[in-house]
């Protein structure tokens, strides 16, 4: 396996004003590509509020002090660049990519929306109508109504990770532009945010520029990081059913809470999942509840770490008919994992899989830069990549049971399906 990034080829310097710059050079790519974190997600929200963040984030790009939005746009496209706001639930920001030379204007266009957006009255509802519209066929698509119910019913609906960060047509339509500022002006500030620029550039010059268009930024109101959410555990399994007319086919959401993504057994759980519902086509569920049974046109895990509580989720999607013998064949795969010893071919082939993504995530700037954040955000060391061969290697059969039978539990478990009655 090739040298990974690490500490040898990665900078990260900690601006006087609290911004984290990490840099990585890339002089084989012409481009350069910028992702920039910073602590506003819908956590700093309420339900009564949801989707403030999010369209909060819509708006920076639509005008500011010193810019129209057709001014901002023309300005980016001119010379081919891109820039993008977005919002999650912990963080959110801006990414952006241009070739080296258009660095600085891609900065200073990016600082200018992030520090100065003015929230026209037009475009806030026009941003509504394009939110609204999302909001009306996620409530026509079955898989999207399954994992918007399983969320709510394994957290609450009143936990941060229980309710929709894109929102609910009540709370959109009473959103308002003094809302949008009030957000904007407490939340977005320098504290710990992060600023990863990877590519065509020296580090001086990233560095240097990135302090010519943020470092003199502050903010006073910006408040501290919220404790971490955490989570009632389950003491019984719980169903809830959507109903959607005019559909042919019912999706599956069955899962549970996960790790966070600092547990000690993440990189098991990680292994587990993949043998679980990845590997070849979709891992033991495809081979059983879609190839072996037919009862799913697709059937598949996925293990999402996070700062709190994540998710471990099984997803199919179903004939109406066939259903119940498909969470029954779910579930019994959840019991083998969380019970019997993987084979060692199963855990062999997932390691080899894990381990061979590993450089192809690496290939291009982008997948650099999503790396470096994800390292910085959650604290794992700019080494973290170096080690972590050897942390799967040294896995055993026992550690992949052990991490399933903390997490997976057959008889507690939240099952959500959408689809017609």
């Amino acid at each position: 396996m090739p040298q990974l990034l690490g500490p040898h080829d990665v900078t990260r310097r900690i601006l006087p004003n609290g911004i984290t710059v990490i840099v990585r050079e890339n002089m084989n790519s012409p481009s350069v590509i910028v992702d920039a974190s910073m602590q506003i997600g819908s956590i700093y929200e309420n339900r009564s509020q949801a989707g403030l963040a999010n369209f909060t984030a819509s708006m920076l790009m639509q005008g500011t002090d010193n810019s129209t939005f057709k001014q901002i746009h023309e300005r980016i496209e001119s010379v081919g660049a891109r820039l993008d706001s977005a919002c999650g639930v912990h963080t959110g920001g801006f990414s952006g990519k241009a070739l080296a030379e258009d660095l600085d204007l891609l900065l200073a266009t990016a600082a200018d929306t992030v520090r100065n957006p003015t929230f026209p009255a037009d475009h806030v509802e026009r941003i509504r109508g394009e939110i609204l519209t999302g909001l009306a066929m996620r409530a026509h698509n079955t898989r999207a109504m399954a994992s918007l119910t399983f969320y709510e019913t394994l957290f609450g609906r009143e936990h941060p990770y229980g309710y929709s960060n894109d929102g609910y047509p009540d709370t959109i339509v009473n959103l308002r532009r003094k809302d949008m500022q009030q957000f904007h002006g407490k939340h977005y500030g320098p504290q710990e945010m992060v600023i990863v620029i990877v590519g065509s550039v020296s580090t001086r010059t990233a560095i240097r520029l990135v302090d010519k268009h943020f470092g003199d930024w502050s903010n006073k109101k910006q408040p501290a990081r919220p404790p971490i959410p955490t989570a009632i555990p389950m003491s019984a399994s719980q169903s809830r059913a959507v109903h959607i007319p005019g559909k042919t086919q019912t999706d599956i959401v069955l899962g549970f809470f996960g790790p966070r993504r600092s547990d000690p057994d993440f990189q098991a759980v990680s292994v587990a999942n993949n043998i679980l519902g990845v590997f070849g086509m979709y891992g033991r569920l495809g081979k059983r509840v879609r190839k072996k049974q037919g009862l799913a046109y697709y059937s598949f895990s996925r293990a999402n770490g996070s700062f709190g509580p994540g998710t471990w989720r099984l997803i199919a999607g179903v004939n109406p008919e066939k259903v119940d013998t498909a969470v029954a064949a779910m579930l019994a795969e959840i019991k083998r994992l969380a019970t019997r010893l993987v084979t060692p071919t199963e855990l062999a082939d997932s390691k080899s899989f894990i381990l061979g993504l590993l450089p192809l995530q690496l290939e291009t700037n982008e997948g650099v830069a999503g790396t470096l954040t994800t390292i910085e955000l959650h604290e794992l060391g700019l080494d973290y990549l170096q080690r972590l061969p050897d942390q799967i290697n040294a896995l055993t059969r026992a550690d992949i049971r052990s991490a399933a039978a903390r997490l997976l539990d057959s008889n507690k478990y939240v099952l959500a399906t959408a689809g017609p009655k």
